[in-house]
């Protein structure tokens, strides 16, 4: 049976993992043993990172999930609830483990994951088609490659019928048919995702968003880290340059990209054009790395606002 619809500005068709992170002096070589400087035990997965991220850019989420009846599921819901975000259409799913990510950050701030998904590699059309009218009234519609294709590609199609905008972060890389290329309105790929999605081992930005686009996808935007992002249109117009920022105290880039990807998709549910939402994304990234873990330090939009429309001083 259909859930009664839920009002959202966006909704996040969204992985949820418990991050265990060490932090190591370097990258292990393979059957060593390091021993790491610190550890902790953070909310993680790319969708409801992103949804957070969105939440507390001022947009109304919504959730499509499936987690574990188990403690990590319950920190997750817990999580939701606090955040303002509507799970009403996560489904518990009965003697399954909730997913699990292993992060090791090195000490530049950077970062290796290895994803263990649980219940949610369960998560599919069936709970997609239970939030139809929750979809079908938002205004932005997000997933990451941490969901199946087949969540991804049935919440956009309801997207795609009712005029709802659909981002996609395709991350991590995998082959993406061109039937969900074709229904992605905004693409966010890193770099090495970008040519990876293009099937282009050696080629430029330029040659690999061109040939995304050639499938069918609206706007591609290349993430670029601290040197911004770069924007791609399908009427066939020069790229666009979004400057970012280069933050002074970096304590680890875990969650930057989902901090871009769900405040994108806040700004643009609250009507900002493509180019000035890019801004507020970048400006929201930024300042998600001056914190530990994958949301210590994601931003509300007052403090996005402030960075981007500092007060003159007195």
């Amino acid at each position: 049976m259909a859930h009664e619809p839920i009002t959202a500005d966006v909704v996040c068709i969204a992985s949820w993992n418990t991050d265990l992170v060490s932090r190591v002096p370097r990258p292990p070589a393979r059957g060593e043993t390091l021993l790491a400087d610190a550890f902790d035990i953070t909310p993680g997965g790319k969708g409801s990172n992103a949804a957070i991220a969105c939440a507390r850019q001022g947009a109304r989420v919504a959730l499509v999930a499936r987690i574990g009846d188990d403690d990590f599921g319950r920190n997750g819901l817990q999580l939701w609830v606090a955040e303002g975000i509507d799970a009403r259409h996560v489904e518990v799913a009965p003697g399954e483990r909730s997913g699990v990510a292993q992060i090791l950050v090195y000490p530049d701030g950077d970062n290796s994951i290895a994803v263990a998904p649980g219940a949610g590699s369960g998560l599919g059309a069936r709970q997609v088609e239970a939030a139809a009218a929750t979809i079908a009234a938002a205004r932005v519609v997000m997933a990451s490659c941490e969901v199946s294709l087949d969540a991804t590609l049935a919440a956009f199609r309801i997207a795609r019928a009712h005029g709802v905008r659909t981002l996609l972060n395709p991350a991590p890389a995998r082959p993406l048919p061109d039937a969900l290329l074709a229904l992605t309105d905004v693409l966010t790929p890193n770099e090495t995702e970008l040519l990876a999605l293009a099937g282009l081992d050696r080629a430029t930005l330029e040659q690999g968003a061109q040939a995304l686009l050639r499938r069918g996808v609206g706007a591609v935007v290349a993430t670029l880290g601290a040197e911004g992002c770069r924007l791609w249109l399908d009427d066939g117009g020069a790229s666009h340059a979004v400057a970012g920022w280069r933050m002074p105290a970096v304590a680890d880039t875990v969650g930057a990209g989902d901090t871009f990807t769900g405040s994108l998709a806040a700004a643009l549910a609250r009507g900002e054009p493509l180019p000035q939402a890019l801004r507020w994304a970048n400006a929201a990234a930024a300042l998600s790395v001056t914190g530990r873990g994958a949301i210590g330090a994601m931003p509300t939009l007052a403090r996005t606002r402030a960075l981007l429309e500092p007060t003159p001083a007195a």
